[in-house]
């Protein structure tokens, strides 16, 4: 009997290895089928049955429900140029004028939308139809629409289009602010350079990005998934397909992605489409001073415990700030107990607040705290070069 048993091991242990070695080899091969192709070569092939049960990793799924939902956009826009490029060199311009003329030629350009309304809303970045004299929204089926601009905000760089509602586009899903983790893996969908509509993937890289220097108002998701020249504009959907960004921006040496992306998240999104469709635009709170970064070389100068707050660096006369009080030296550190850690989230604070309401501001004067009750005004429109509040 025990030599039966070890002939029976053994048996098992020969079978086991033989596996071994063929899944090793010719990986597929058990759930392969032998055939011989037209020329008398042997392959193997996968046996055939029902697709969906295959059991390959896939962001189909996702990107199924969200493609319809992202149109492309074309710009164009008619600027003055010299007939003869000569009249650019400013030395031939000097000794012979403007006596060659100039002509009209169109200028174009493109990016990508993102329908969120069944009435025909399109939000896609405020730079890709800056200018813009007309505007062309093409679904991934191929329809073509002409757009008008229901209203534009330079400061987070989005702006909102709209088609008839005829158009029968078909809306995308938003997803809860605030939902997205780093780790996440996040899908963009665009027209990269023209070439039509393509789908990327990645992973969330980061969140809550800020002091790149993009936008006035700043709250990037960065993301590895590759957002090249024509994908501004478009969607960054989860892996459920909803919407948790607008493809904004990438960091690049060379023009194209070098896996360092951003994108507006869904929340600000969100609440920029709806004031933009009430109301035309965007209405922030303002009070009225230019803000300064604290370095440390300027917490030792003022002999400060930390670099926390915000530097009031200027006041302008008769300004919200300048009725309340506020003067140059003055560090702000808290509105309405929300913490102001630097001159960026001072920013955000402040223009989060209502115009009209009575707001009040701890601040850091002479080695003292204060309290002052300032009254919040609306917010102009100020030069995108100058960094203010």
């Amino acid at each position: 009997m025990r030599r039966l048993w070890l002939i029976f091991a053994q048996a098992v242990t020969v079978a086991v290895a033989i596996l071994f070695v063929v899944q090793t080899l010719r990986p597929g091969g058990l759930s392969g089928t032998s055939i011989t192709t037209g020329n008398g070569v042997q392959i193997l092939q996968e046996a055939p049955g029902n697709g969906e049960a295959r059991q390959v990793a896939s962001f189909s799924g996702a990107a199924q429900r969200a493609l319809p939902s992202v149109v492309h956009i074309y710009t164009t826009q008619e600027v003055r140029a010299p007939k003869n490029p000569l009249l650019n060199d400013p030395f031939f311009r000097h000794f012979f004028g403007d006596r060659f003329g100039e002509e009209k030629q169109q200028r174009s350009g493109l990016g990508s939308g993102v329908v969120v309304s069944s009435s025909g809303y399109i939000l896609t970045n405020n730079h890709v139809i800056e200018g813009a004299d007309q505007i062309e929204v093409a679904s991934n089926d191929g329809r073509k629409f002409k757009a008008e601009v229901v209203g534009t905000d330079p400061e987070s760089d989005l702006a909102v289009l709209k088609v008839s509602a005829d158009a029968g586009l078909e809306p995308i899903t938003f997803a809860q602010p605030r939902s997205l983790k780093v780790g996440d893996v996040v899908l963009a969908i665009g027209n990269p350079f023209g070439v039509g509509q393509t789908v990327t993937s990645g992973i969330v890289s980061a969140l809550d990005r800020t002091h790149l220097g993009i936008n006035t108002f700043e709250d990037f998701i960065q993301t590895d998934a590759a957002i090249n020249p024509g994908n501004s504009g478009g969607a960054l959907v989860d892996s459920n397909g909803v919407l948790v960004g607008i493809n904004t921006a990438i960091y690049s040496q060379s023009g194209g992605s070098m896996g360092i992306g951003f994108a507006i998240p869904v929340a600000l999104a969100q609440n920029v489409l709806e004031q933009i469709i009430k109301n035309g635009g965007v209405t922030r709170g303002w009070i009225g001073v230019e803000i300064q970064e604290i370095t440390p070389e300027l917490a030792d100068s003022f002999k400060l415990p930390n670099s926390q707050g915000a530097l009031i660096a200027g006041v302008v006369r008769g300004a919200p700030a300048d009725r309340a009080g506020i003067r140059p030296g003055d560090i702000l550190l808290a509105v309405d107990d929300k913490q102001v850690k630097d001159a960026q989230v001072m920013l955000e604070v402040i223009a989060a607040q209502e115009p009209g309401r009575n707001a009040r501001f701890k601040l850091r004067r002479e080695g003292k705290e204060v309290d002052l009750p300032v009254i919040i005004g609306k917010r102009p429109k100020p030069a995108r070069e100058k960094a203010g509040e």
